[in-house]
């Protein structure tokens, strides 16, 4: 069935997705445990700041503590912030170059029309409905905007359903199919519907 197929396709695309957050997260690990053996770096801080307090200590401990927490918090913006960048040129360069991606060649499935216009929009709606807001929601988490982050994440909720939902209808077109004008077919998998030519308004 086409629909299982795009099902299986997504899993595998989504599967690289995952990989990558993976290895970003072993890095930030790596950069955030920098962080707090660079001894050297710290003492000399600490030092400052000591001598600078006029006898505060903990507010001098505080500071070098502050410091720390401000870089943890933003390597681990970063890292999903080249997620999100990654994704999007993972989808936008294999649609425009080969019509299809990784999970989708697997699968037998192509994408068409064809075009840098049309796989810019696709991949920037596949993106968001994925990764992207559900990136956000995690920053803001991280950032201490704990209501914000509950109603960014219930909105990445509802982007990933209108985005997959209508794959299940008849004319099996996901919200990007519809965003960027293409249809999703493959040999032996097409229905009437999925073969007709898209009408732009």
């Amino acid at each position: 069935m086409p629909t299982t197929r795009r099902a299986m396709a997504w899993f595998i695309d989504f599967g690289l997705v995952v990989a990558l957050a993976s290895l970003l997260a072993v890095l930030t690990f790596n950069r955030i445990s920098a962080l707090v053996t660079d001894v050297p770096e710290l003492a000399a801080r600490g030092g400052f700041d000591l001598l600078t307090s006029r006898g505060d200590v903990l507010g001098a401990s505080g500071n070098v503590g502050h410091s720390l927490w401000d870089k943890s918090v933003l390597y681990v913006e970063q890292a999903f912030g080249l997620l999100i960048v990654v994704t999007f040129l993972y989808q936008w360069a294999c649609l425009a170059l080969a019509g299809r991606t990784v999970g989708k060649a697997l699968t037998g499935l192509r994408i068409t029309p064809r075009g840098r216009g049309a796989a810019a929009r696709r991949a920037a709606v596949t993106t968001g409905a994925d990764v992207a807001v559900y990136a956000v929601a995690c920053v803001l988490l991280i950032e201490g905007q704990w209501a914000l982050s509950v109603l960014v994440w219930l909105v990445a909720v509802a982007l990933f359903l209108v985005n997959a939902l209508p794959v299940f209808g008849p004319r099996r077109r996901s919200l990007a199919d519809r965003m960027a004008g293409t249809t999703v077919t493959g040999l032996g998998l097409s229905t009437p519907d999925a073969m007709r030519p898209v009408r732009t308004a």
